[in-house]
């Protein structure tokens, strides 16, 4: 059974809102990944038909959302193409083919590594807090971690603990964070680009 009633509370940072029935009544847990269509955004006051479930604790949410006026379809699962995590672990194999072939230096890739860490932590304790409705991590500091150098365990991150995976505008800029890190590493490959980061390796 489908039903009808209009978003009244939407925190679009966090991804998640309640809806309030037609007729009054018990508001509804909504989530993001709820929502048949993916091209519009939610919004307070938007009308919206349903199907109705109860999550583990026993709380009314909301399943199989449509703006009204549109055909409700089951979501599309989110993160399920391996396409990224591909990409990442082709990333890292010739990350260390580079070091142990001397086209690169370790150091190179303990950055990596130390920054993949902390920005899988970062995301982490981003995703707590939302939870906790407690201070958040700014979304410029989650992609400065990926720029340099974090991205692959902000990928991680995103599959693994599902956050910051289904807001369009978030992922559009991580991954023009991921080509401007990647690009910066090939250029670091060439001779000239060598010649700056071993000065620059000196220098630590």
């Amino acid at each position: 059974m489908r039903y009808q009633g209009r978003i009244t509370t939407w925190k679009d940072d966090k991804g998640f809102g309640f809806i309030t029935p037609n007729g009054g009544g018990e508001q509804v847990f909504v989530h993001i990944n709820s929502f048949s269509s993916r091209q519009r955004r939610p919004e307070a006051n938007v009308l919206v038909t349903y199907e109705l479930t109860v999550d583990g604790k026993g709380r009314s949410q909301a399943k199989t959302v449509a703006f009204v006026g549109e055909r409700p379809t089951p979501p599309k699962a989110q993160g399920r193409s391996n396409l990224p995590p591909l990409f990442a672990a082709c990333f890292l194999v010739f990350l260390v083919g580079a070091v142990a072939a001397g086209r690169l230096p370790a150091t190179v890739l303990a950055l990596y590594a130390v920054a993949s860490i902390i920005a899988f932590f970062a995301y982490a304790f981003d995703k707590s807090a939302a939870l906790r409705n407690r201070w958040r991590t700014q979304e410029s500091t989650l992609h400065l971690f990926a720029l340099f150098g974090g991205w692959p365990g902000a990928l991680a991150a995103q599959r693994l603990l599902r956050h910051k995976s289904a807001k369009a505008s978030f992922q559009a800029t991580f991954w023009i964070t991921v080509v401007l890190n990647c690009g910066a590493l090939g250029w670091f490959l060439s001779p000239s680009g060598a010649k700056t980061l071993n000065a620059l390796v000196g220098a630590l």
